[in-house]
């Protein structure tokens, strides 16, 4: 099967059986787990001891072979196998005085290279790419644009020939660009960069939540660890979130807006987007949406309501008038765009201390104080039922097993049996501040407004005091630190690791879209503007034609990359035809 590979024991000792027993790499202070007992050859060498099993191809394998006898260790073997391969293990005598036993590992077929399709899915996108700018360069050359203008309007070109009092030269007929100009002094007023860094992360989440062609550097990590995986990318989306928090709440004060009818607007996309996500984007939708039993609670909308609805409140709540255009005096300059929000501060700061005092002084029910950990076969299978320590125990307690997520991440890799929701509430603390995270770096836009210099060098800044904290909390390490990386606890080095990126992808993005105009920000520029729908559309079509269709081989990385690219890809032309349309849907 997919990112498996055959592998075959043969035991010719003599009398004695064998067990075989494998431990993934990406397994962090895990049990052997055994695959096989192989019998003896009983002296028959011509007939010895054979059996057959499947082996992960993901990560790096160490084999651990034992008699079933004595239980003494024979041999132990790294090596990572390739996926559709065929091994043989043989295991012999070198010498009968001795007794010392050899284990030779020999390759009877060569894996498949599974990584191609992907090498082939960037090269035909990168032709697409430059095709299209090979498009764009030529519209820029009048003969051509004009040539194309006639073949796509006819009537209207020879209409104005024909004319008495039409011209050929008329520059805003003939000569116009079909297309909307990129840049408008309309369209000034909304930074483009930021619907660019939501479409980008907002992309990057439908690919992975459709399934990534199955390659497992795609998919959610099972517990700590991997920055740059794409699914890591999505919790971006979190922190474009809180910088959109930011200006619109801003916007709106000044166009005369009353606080009251704006948290009444909070108030309500708060209660729609948690609505949405409980009846609508559920994993047992099909069952109905009333469907009690076992309706998941958390989810990623649902943290996203709240999250808005906290960051959105708390912003209303506490701002005042002057602070964004730097009228207020602060006495510290270095922190003028900070002191005068400090409220805000004491209460994330609150928060913080909350999750602190939760997650390691909480006492849970068969596991230490303070666990992180994955449970099951993890910490050599000391806490199997741990899972997730005091964020697995309140979601449990508060919210019942049956109304959580019941396939967690960590189940393939280290065995976990108990429910955990990624999603969760303990978790949803340190969204929150991501969020604000975010807020911040919209109040440094509003506050050094135009100031392209001042804006980036303060997300410089930030990038850096950010990466200094997670350096600290994870002492450089992906097991080993006071308060390890992890997305599915929500850290909160994982959400100062992630700000880190967040900020410096920002300024990357604010620098070539808003400040230099190099690129457009297209295509991600476009699910940008219409996320809400594009992120419920792919989840609720998530099965049907054309996103998702029945497999010639359903164990072929390569058809499930062009699948899930395919329906990625068709979402970004929905948000592109919509955007053409003027049609955005807002909640």
């Amino acid at each position: 099967r997919m990112d498996q590979a055959l592998l075959i024991v043969r035991n010719e000792l003599p009398a004695q059986g064998l067990r075989l027993a494998a431990l993934s790499g990406a397994c962090h202070q895990c049990l052997y787990q055994v695959l096989a007992f192989i019998p003896p050859s009983n002296g028959n060498l011509k007939k010895p001891g054979v059996v057959a099993v499947m082996v992960d191809t993901q990560h790096p394998l160490t084999l651990l072979l034992n008699s079933s006898v004595s239980d003494r260790e024979l041999c132990k073997i790294q090596y990572h196998f390739g996926e559709f391969g065929n091994y043989s293990l043989v295991v012999k005598t070198l010498s009968t005085s001795t007794k010392t036993v050899s284990c030779d590992l020999v390759i009877n077929e060569g894996p498949i290279n599974s990584y191609l399709p992907i090498l082939f899915a960037f090269l035909v996108y990168m032709g697409i790419l430059a095709l299209l700018i090979a498009g764009h360069l030529f519209m820029k050359i009048d003969p051509v644009r004009n040539w194309v203008y006639k073949k796509l309007n006819p009537r209207e070109t020879d209409r104005l020939i024909n004319s008495e009092l039409g011209s050929p030269n008329t520059t805003d007929s003939v000569s116009r660009d079909p297309t909307p100009p990129l840049w408008s002094t309309a369209s000034r007023q909304r930074l483009r960069s930021l619907d660019t860094f939501r479409g980008l992360s907002l992309t990057i989440m439908v690919f992975v939540n459709y399934g990534g062609g199955k390659y497992w550097f795609f998919k959610h990590e099972s517990w700590n660890g991997r920055l740059c995986s794409p699914s890591a990318l999505c919790s971006r989306f979190v922190f474009i979130m809180g910088t959109s928090i930011s200006l619109s709440l801003s916007s709106m004060l000044k166009w005369g807006s009353s606080k009251q009818k704006v948290l009444g607007k909070i108030l309500w996309r708060s209660f729609l987007l948690i609505l949405l996500g409980i009846i609508v984007v559920n994993p047992n939708y099909c069952l109905g949406p009333l469907s009690w039993d076992n309706l998941r609670i958390p989810g990623v909308l649902q943290r996203l309501g709240f999250t808005y609805l906290v960051v959105a409140a708390l912003e209303l709540l506490f701002t005042r008038s002057g602070a964004e255009s730097g009228i207020l005096e602060t006495p510290c300059p270095a922190l003028q765009d900070i002191l005068p929000y400090w409220p805000q501060w004491i209460f994330i700061l609150m928060l913080e201390v909350i999750w602190l005092c939760l997650t390691f002084l909480l006492p849970v029910p068969g596991c230490p104080r303070g666990y992180l950990g994955p449970g099951g076969i993890g910490d050599f299978g000391n806490y199997p039922n741990c899972t997730g320590g005091a964020a697995g125990y309140i979601d449990r307690l508060l919210l019942g097993e049956n109304h959580i997520y019941q396939h967690p991440s960590s189940s393939v890799i280290y065995q976990t049996t108990m429910p955990y929701d990624p999603e969760g509430i303990l978790g949803t603390i340190n969204t929150i501040f991501m969020a604000f995270l975010g807020l911040q770096a919209g109040k440094i836009i509003l506050f050094y407004k135009d100031q392209h210099k001042e804006i980036m060098s303060r997300f410089i800044v930030w990038s850096i005091v950010m990466g200094i904290i997670s350096a600290i909390l994870t002492k450089c390490s992906k097991e080993e630190g006071f308060i390890p990386i992890n997305k599915n606890l929500w850290s909160i080095s994982y959400v100062t690791t992630m700000s880190c990126f967040a900020f410096i992808l920002l300024l990357l993005i604010y620098y070539l879209v808003d400040v230099k105009r190099l690129w457009s920000g297209a295509p991600f520029f476009y699910p940008g503007m219409n996320s809400i729908l594009v992120y419920i559309g792919h989840e609720v079509f998530e099965n049907y034609f054309p996103f998702k269709w029945k497999m010639q081989d359903s164990q072929s990385h390569a058809e499930h990359l062009a699948q899930n690219l395919t329906a990625t890809t068709l979402w970004v032309v929905i948000s592109y035809l919509l955007y053409r349309r003027r049609i955005f849907w807002k909640i």
